[in-house]
């Protein structure tokens, strides 16, 4: 993780005066810079996270002089989800968006994020607790698609998938039990919702969908792994837009 981390008081202050995307601050409470510095950080929407001087060790791999305070900084910078569908207008094409409802590995989401650049996806939403940071594990398991798509993250996915239905999207999650995705309709404007690697898509958002899908599965293996059944559904996609 250390790649990806920077600590001390003034670091982190330049950080956010620069506006720069941090996934996580951690915080050791102990002066009125740190707190300054975590109100700034709540502010610009960085979840923030109260640990000990131990944990704090045990987050920055060794013994240095942290002053009580961390950032896991993002390796490229989140946009917002108009970018992605402004992106899909510019290019003319019916938007592709592929929301993660809590997909907490990083080589998840890197590998999701390889295929999704690779099928024509504009975009991939994420919420801003209980997901995978844009860190340098994630980074290397996209091969550097996160360098070519972007990802926005949100407060709340439940909204989001509101805003996409607004803007005309229709709204799939994959779900198993729910008819093959090469038997369903998956054309047109769409977002494409993946759960997390145990939970699946959550309660709250299967109500919202206006699609669920699966995969076609032969063999004794229950489940895919998350990244594995989203290239796959990503695919029929790719596929039937194609015609």
């Amino acid at each position: 993780m250390a790649e990806d981390l920077i600590y001390g008081i003034n670091p982190i202050k330049e950080a956010i005066n620069a506006k720069r995307d941090l996934d996580k601050l951690y915080v050791v409470k102990s002066s009125q810079a740190v707190t300054n510095l975590a109100n700034k950080a709540k502010a610009m929407g960085t979840p923030v996270i109260a640990v000990d001087e131990r944990r704090m060790d045990q987050i920055i791999g060794e013994k240095v002089v942290h002053q009580g305070i961390c950032a896991l900084v993002s390796q490229v910078n989140y946009c917002d989800v108009t970018d992605m569908l402004a992106l899909a207008k510019e290019k003319g094409e019916d938007p592709l968006i592929v929301i993660l409802d809590g997909v907490q590995d990083p080589h998840n989401l890197g590998a999701i994020a390889r295929s999704a650049e690779i099928m024509g996806a504009h975009g991939i939403i994420v919420p801003k607790r209980g997901s995978a940071p844009l860190s340098g594990t994630a980074m290397k398991a996209s091969a550097g698609a996160l360098n070519h798509i972007g990802v926005a993250r949100v407060p709340n996915l439940a909204s989001v998938l509101d805003v996409l239905k607004n803007n005309g999207l229709w709204i799939a999650a994959a779900d198993m039990g729910c008819p093959d995705c090469d038997k369903t309709n998956l054309t047109g404007p769409l977002a494409l919702c993946m759960g997390s690697e145990g939970d699946g898509v959550s309660r709250l958002l299967l109500e919202r969908c206006d699609i669920k899908t699966g995969i076609p599965m032969q063999g004794r293996t229950e489940s895919l792994n998350v990244s594995a059944a989203a290239a796959i559904l990503l695919y029929e996609i790719a596929r039937q837009r194609r015609g």
